[in-house]
């Protein structure tokens, strides 16, 4: 109850966007420095709490406490378990490598590399917060806190249509949260007493059909950010436009929010609902797997192929969670750690070859393999991870559209168009070691993970038997 390592965890970010204020908007350099450097601190924090962290507990662990607004009681509470910490630890590297991705991609812009770095670690404070609250009215706070930097990062700094795709992002995810919110106060109305804490309100007695409401509340929020089809129209919208590095925390991290929000909350909350709605939610899940990966093997631009591969992969990961056993819901885990590593990577490579080409047509490429072989080294690499390559960490089969698009890209006859390419840089391939290093320890041993996670799913399983 006495470390407040968590506390830094969540605001190291924040304390970094403010000091990158007080730098001149001139000094470009020290500004991207700075929020490296910062994100290094967060993800060093990180490695700290993993030290400390108990694998084989089930409960809650470095939990901070303090009133905020003790009229409604609400609560500074934060607390981290088998469930949230891999999260965080994702989170910290993927802002990490994103944040380091971001230097040629932010460059002297109308000067506003102060205010793209601001809103990055801004963003950072908004996930760890997410992932680390337990109060309720805490953790809808830090919730939205996500959706602003991220509308402004797409919209300033993304594509061709990036003011369509930002708001498109930021009206269905608010619309999703306002649901969200009419469940968080139905749950603290019900109460007795009223509170937002998660430790009271898990086993507290509830109706049948107060559950049911409740969880599609809770249902509707959380899978417009996975998301599930047919709430997933926003992604490839967002993902295309969107600079790499905000492509590679969207698909690394954002999506696992809305996953994440049905283990901490509405499992534990309303298990009769959970129960109620599995049928519906493993059809749902069917859906996007099959959908996803259909359209992302119709697919011609790079990027958009591995943004419907997401909408399949995440389905993967719904139809873990629909049944409700220990097997499904430490793969769904697992795939949640793997899949924001995996396409985390893709992302960043579709933006090495975008640097270069200014394309992301694959029917414009062929035969890059000869050309720029080690680009071609990494993209097999995570394509083979991501489509399930035993010994790697993915598990999922997608084979058809992952090895068409390595096939267009890197095989056949060579486009003397891209005689000039060149092949990955030394700053990019630090952006993709760690990633793989990871892809490659799970895949071959995944009890790494796993051991920190299946005290806390198993737990989460007994309040399941209803």
């Amino acid at each position: 109850m006495n470390s407040h390592i968590l506390s830094w965890i969540i605001f190291t970010p924040l304390i970094g966007a403010f000091a990158v204020l007080f730098v001149p908007k001139n000094a470009a350099h020290w500004i991207k420095w700075i929020a490296l450097a910062t994100t290094g601190i967060v993800m060093a924090l990180t490695g700290y709490a993993l030290t400390i962290f108990q694998p084989s507990q089930s409960g809650f662990q470095m939990m901070e406490r303090a009133s905020w607004i003790p009229q409604f009681g609400v609560q500074y509470l934060l607390g981290t378990d088998g469930i949230s910490f891999p999260m965080v630890f994702l989170t910290a590297i993927i802002s990490l490598v994103a944040c380091l991705a971001s230097f040629p991609h932010v460059r002297v812009k109308d000067g506003r590399e102060k205010e793209y770095y601001f809103l990055y670690l801004l963003l950072e404070t908004g996930m760890m917060g997410t992932f680390l609250a337990l109060d309720l009215f805490l953790f809808y706070v830090l919730w939205e806190v996500v959706l602003v930097p991220m509308y402004f990062l797409i919209g300033i700094w993304g594509g061709p249509r990036r003011e369509y795709a930002a708001i498109k992002f930021f009206l269905y995810t608010l619309a999703g949260s306002l649901f969200m919110l009419l469940g968080i106060l139905g749950v603290y109305f019900a109460a007795a007493p009223h509170t937002f804490d998660m430790t009271l309100l898990v086993g507290m007695p509830r109706g049948l059909l107060f559950q049911q409401i409740v969880f599609m509340a809770f249902f509707l929020g959380f899978a417009i950010k996975v998301p599930i089809f047919p709430f997933h129209t926003w992604l490839p919208d967002a993902h295309v436009e969107a600079p790499t590095p905000i492509s590679v925390i969207l698909a690394g991290v954002l999506l696992k929010m809305g996953t994440y929000g049905f283990l901490r909350f509405s499992y534990p909350l309303f298990p009769e609902a959970a129960h109620w709605f599995q049928p519906a939610m493993a059809a749902l899940a069917v859906i996007g797997i099959i959908y996803g990966g259909f359209v992302a093997l119709a697919q011609t631009d790079f990027k958009k192929m591995v943004a419907y591969s997401s909408v399949s992969h995440m389905g993967f990961v719904l139809l873990g969670l629909a049944a409700l056993n220990a097997n499904g819901l430490r793969g769904a885990m697992l795939q949640m750690f793997t899949h924001g590593t995996i396409t985390g990577g893709l992302f960043l490579l579709v933006g090495v070859l975008y640097d270069r080409a200014h394309s992301r047509d694959l029917n414009d490429f062929g035969g890059l393999g000869a050309k720029i072989p080690a680009y071609a080294g990494f993209l097999t690499f995570f394509a083979l991870a991501s489509l399930g390559l035993p010994g790697l960490s993915g598990f999922i089969l997608a084979a058809s559209y992952l090895l068409y698009t390595v096939q267009r890209l890197l095989l056949g006859k060579f486009n003397p168009k891209w005689e000039g390419l060149t092949d990955i840089r030394i700053r990019e391939v630090l952006t993709l070691v760690p990633l793989m290093v990871l892809i490659l320890g799970i895949g071959l041993y995944p009890r790494i993970i796993l051991d920190y996670m299946i005290p806390t799913l198993d737990a989460l399983l007994k309040t399941l038997k209803v």
